[in-house]
């Protein structure tokens, strides 16, 4: 099989098996990661972060703070660049407390050169934390961003629950439109079954704006990404959010999951009780696989994984490495891995 050149943003060419016709193309890279507690130092009476200070349980001090910041920006600053050397352009994050650790984490040496920007709203979870949004202004120019409530409980509940919003993010990736929605859906505390309709909630939530940005454009290209906390196959994702595993089926309002066969070849982004689950995904609307829409194309997922991103020892030996295990700081990285999707674009000859 002949090999197609890919061009880069930066004009620089790399070589990748795609089909038997020679082609030049643009490749960029999107991603999510849940960065698990990125929580400062200092006390904020709106969020549960009492032991997030340098008084609290966790001892959590400036230096472990910008231990965990470094941390964390060094392996984002490998997401993508074994194909293109600009990294992410676009990268999804979860568990962040406010908008200022991500104005940190995008001045870290390990990324300060790519000029990431912040979107960041503060949602009304109970936990006091949110998702996020990076980008770099040379490949996204957004147009307008909110937080869509994501609310558990009944409508008119005296008490009502709230989870982390969805945050949305349209604008134009290389001058072409694209639409950006941010999850961290709830948890399975109490148990999965008993939490699920927590979960489908938030899947109802998402598959509404979906289903609106495609009534207002029927061509309009959506990424979908998070910590859903259920697996490609769950009922949240796919009936609820209805994302299936074929391209092909993408249809009818039908989104498509990449991750799905991954999850079915076993791979995950975090593990549980010596079981792994695919919770971080990246799902896409159709015309981002169909040749007919043209512009940018979906091409591969990538769940990145290192052998220094995970725990050596111990009883949970072979799972990511957190920053802490209980009280016990162990300066790793997050409990979840990273994930991104390649797309492809042909260059104007």
């Amino acid at each position: 099989m002949k090999t197609t050149l890919i061009t880069a943003f930066i004009l620089l060419t790399f070589q990748i098996t795609l089909s038997a016709q020679k082609d030049e193309y643009k490749v960029a890279a999107i991603g999510f990661y849940n960065l698990e507690n990125l929580f400062d130092t200092l006390d904020n009476p709106t969020t549960r972060d009492e032991d997030f200070l340098p008084e609290g349980r966790l001892l959590w001090n400036t230096e472990r703070y910008q231990s965990k910041q470094t941390n964390l920006a060094y392996v984002i600053s490998l997401l993508g660049t074994d194909i293109t050397p600009d990294g992410l352009a676009i990268l999804g994050v979860a568990e962040v407390e406010n908008r200022s650790v991500l104005e940190d984490l995008a001045v870290q040496p390990a990324l300060k050169d790519r000029q990431y920007q912040v979107i960041h709203f503060d949602s009304p979870d109970e936990r006091g934390i949110d998702v996020g949004l990076l980008y770099q202004p040379k490949y996204f120019t957004p147009t307008d961003s909110k937080a869509v409530p994501v609310q558990l409980s009944e409508p008119g509940a005296p008490n009502a629950d709230y989870t982390r919003d969805v945050l949305l993010v349209s604008g134009l990736f290389d001058g072409e439109p694209l639409h950006i929605l941010v999850n961290h859906w709830p948890s399975r505390s109490g148990g999965e079954n008993v939490s699920a309709p927590r979960r489908a909630a938030a899947a109802q939530v998402c598959r509404n704006l979906v289903d609106s940005l495609t009534a207002a454009d029927a061509d309009a290209k959506i990424v979908i990404m998070g910590d859903l906390n259920d697996d490609p196959n769950n009922k949240s994702v796919a009936e609820v959010l209805h994302a299936v595993r074929s391209a092909k089926k993408a249809r009818d309002g039908a989104l498509y999951n990449p991750m799905y066969d991954l999850y079915l070849n076993g791979v995950g982004t975090l593990a549980y009780r010596d079981a792994w689950n695919l919770f971080d995904q990246l799902i896409i609307s159709s015309p981002l696989v169909s040749k007919k829409s043209g512009g940018w194309q979906f091409y591969k997922p990538v769940v990145f994984r290192k052998p220094w991103m995970f725990q050596e020892d111990g009883a949970f030996k072979g799972y990511p490495l957190r920053t802490f295990v209980g009280d016990i700081f162990l300066n790793g990285y997050s409990d979840h891995l990273p994930v991104y999707m390649l797309l492809l674009k042909k260059a104007e000859k």
